[in-house]
C-alpha cells in the first residue's frame, strides 16, 4: 500500500482490511498504540455505499496519538492519559475525514512528544522500519514507521523541534513541518505552542503535498492559523539553492555528510543553482530550542494536576499529594525533565538571563534566515546529524539525545516550512535524509520542487 492512488480505486473495505492486517504482521515493531478497527470499518462501508466521498474517500491513515481522534484513546503516550476518550475530533483530522480518509489507528510517539527516538514512550519504543535494533527516531516514530512499513499511504505527526523530520530521515520516507500557522493546531495535545506544527509522513512528495493541502487553512478554533494560502504549483526553471555549510562539519556522521553531498551533486545535475552559505547563528539554536520550548513545556503540562481529566493517584490525604503522586506516577523521566528546566528559566531570578536572552537570539536568527532567502529559494542541510542509532545508546545522557535535533530545529524557532526527503543510505543499509527549508508560506513551492526531484532519483 505505498501510495494514495494506487488504493484510491480500490474497494474501501479492501483497503481498511488490508491495512488492519499489516498493521496487525507488524506488531512486533509496536509502532501502533492501538486500532480504531470498529469504527474504520463502518466508515469503509459508508464509503462503499457512496454516503461518503472526497479527495481520499476509503484511504486509510494513522494519527499520532497526541491527535484526539474517535475510536481508540488519546494517551499520548503518557500514563497520566493512558484512559482518555477524547470528547472531539483535532480539526486535521476532521478535514481529513471529510475527505472521505479513514483512520485505522493511533501511532506510538515519546510520551507528550518529549524526545528523539520514542523511547520515552510509557508503553514501550517503536522499532526502526528498516533495522528493527535500532530506534525509529522520534517523537512520531510510530507514525513514521507505519508508512514506512506500507502499513497505510500516509500518517500524521507533530514536529516541535523536528519530531516529523528526523524519524523521516531515519526510516526512509518523506516528513513535512508546514509553516508555523499553516495547519490547525486545535484538538493536538499541545507541547510548545509557539513551534507546534502538524504535518505528515508519506512515500511520495505528491502525496505530501495532496494531503497538506487538505489540512491547510484558517481554523476558527485555532487563533494562531493563518489565512488559507497553500495552493499547487510548479517549478519551471533553474532554482537557486543555499547549502547551510555549518550543518556539514567533522561533527556530522560520514555517512550523512557522504548522502547530501551526493544529492547535492543529484541538483546540480538537474539544472539548479546551488552554493555553499553561512549560518552562524544555527550552531546557537539548539541551545535557543532548549531554553525557549522547556518554558512552554512546564506550563501547557500544568493542566494534568489529576482533577480535571486523566489519571488520578488512590489513597491520598491532601491536595498538594493528590497533584504530586498524580503527575509522579503519570510522567515520564523526561517529562519531569522538561518541566524542571522550564520553570527554572522562567523563575524570576533566572528569566532575563535564560528565556528573555533566548528569546532575543531567536529573533537574530529569524533575521539571519531572511537574510539567505532575499538570495536563495530553498535552503538545503542534512536533517540529522546521524543514522538511526541503537536502542539505549542514547538514553544515559540527555544531552546526547537533543543533539540528534540539532539540524532540525532551526525552522521550528523561525516559523518555516521544511521536510526531510529520502536521500540515500548509509553503509550499513540505513536511511538518510536531506532537509529543506524554505521561506514562511513557500510551502508549495518547496513540495513542488521535491516532485521535481523525485523524477531524478
Amino acid at each position: 500500500m505505498p501510495t494514495i492512488s494506487d488504493v484510491k480505486g480500490n474497494s474501501a473495505r479492501k483497503n481498511i482490511e488490508d491495512a488492519l492486517k499489516k498493521a496487525k504482521e507488524f506488531e512486533e515493531y509496536h509502532a501502533l498504540l492501538s486500532l480504531t478497527e470498529k469504527r474504520a470499518l463502518e466508515r469503509a462501508d459508508a464509503v462503499d455505499s457512496g454516503e461518503i466521498t472526497g479527495k481520499l474517500a476509503g484511504v486509510p491513515f494513522v494519527v499520532k496519538d497526541n491527535y484526539l481522534a474517535f475510536g481508540a484513546p488519546t494517551t499520548a503516550a503518557a500514563k497520566i492519559l493512558e484512559n482518555f476518550d477524547a470528547p472531539l475530533q483535532a480539526t486535521a483530522v476532521e478535514k481529513l475525514e471529510a475527505e472521505g480518509a479513514i483512520c485505522i489507528g493511533k501511532a506510538n510517539l515519546d510520551a507528550f512528544a518529549h524526545g528523539g527516538s520514542t523511547e520515552n514512550s510509557a508503553f514501550g519504543p517503536t522499532k526502526n522500519a528498516a533495522d528493527p535494533t535500532k530506534v525509529a527516531g522520534g517523537s512520531s516514530g510510530g507514525s513514521a514507521v507505519v508508512t514506512a512499513l506500507d502499513i497505510v499511504p500516509f500518517a500524521l505527526g507533530s514536529d516541535t523541534g523536528g519530531s516529523i523530520r528526523q524519524p523521516a530521515s531515519f526510516n526512509g520516507v518523506y516528513g513535512i513541518k508546514p509553516t508555523y500557522g499553516m495547519v490547525s493546531r486545535y484538538g493536538v495535545v499541545a507541547m510548545a505552542s509557539s513551534t507546534d506544527v502538524m504535518g505528515c509522513f508519506t512515500k511520495t512528495a505528491d502525496d505530501a503535498e495532496l494531503v497538506m493541502s487538505i489540512m491547510a487553512g484558517r481554523d476558527e478554533k485555532d487563533m494562531t492559523t493563518l489565512p488559507d494560502y497553500f495552493e499547487s504549483t510548479t517549478v519551471d526553471g533553474k532554482v537557486k539553492i543555499g547549502v547551510i555549510k555549518d550543518t556539514l562539519t567533522d561533527d556530522v556522521d560520514e555517512s550523512v555528510r557522504n548522502v547530501t553531498n551526493e544529492y547535492i551533486q543529484k541538483l546540480k545535475d538537474a539544472g539548479h543553482e546551488v552554493e555553499e552559505v553561512s549560518l552562524p547563528l544555527v550552531k546557537l539554536s539548539l541551545a535557543m530550542y532548549y531554553i525557549i520550548v522547556p518554558a512552554e513545556v512546564s506550563s501547557n503540562l500544568a493542566r494534568y494536576d489529576g482533577i480535571r481529566y486523566g489519571r488520578r493517584a488512590q489513597n491520598v490525604k491532601t491536595l498538594a499529594e493528590l497533584y504530586g503522586r498524580s503527575r509522579d506516577e503519570g510522567f515520564v523521566t523526561e517529562n519531569k525533565r522538561r518541566i524542571m528546566i522550564g520553570s527554572y528559566v522562567l523563575s524570576s531570578g533566572f528569566f532575563d538571563a535564560y528565556y528573555l536572552k533566548a528569546q532575543k537570539a531567536r529573533t537574530l536568527l529569524i533575521q539571519q534566515f531572511d537574510e539567505l532567502f532575499n538570495k536563495y529559494d530553498l535552503l538545503l542541510m542534512p536533517t540529522a546529524p546521524t543514522p538511526a542509532f541503537g536502542f539505549g545508546e542514547n538514553t544515559d545522557d540527555p544531552i546526547k539525545m537533543y543533539l540528534s535535533d540539532a539540524m532540525t530545529v532551526p525552522a521550528n524557532l523561525t516559523g518555516m516550512p521544511a521536510m526531510s526527503i529520502p536521500a540515500g543510505t548509509s553503509p550499513d543499509g540505513l536511511p538518510v535524509g536531506v532537509q529543506l527549508v524554505a521561506p514562511r508560506k513557500a510551502d508549495a513551492k518547496m513540495l513542488a520542487f521535491a516532485k521535481s526531484m523525485e523524477t531524478q532519483r
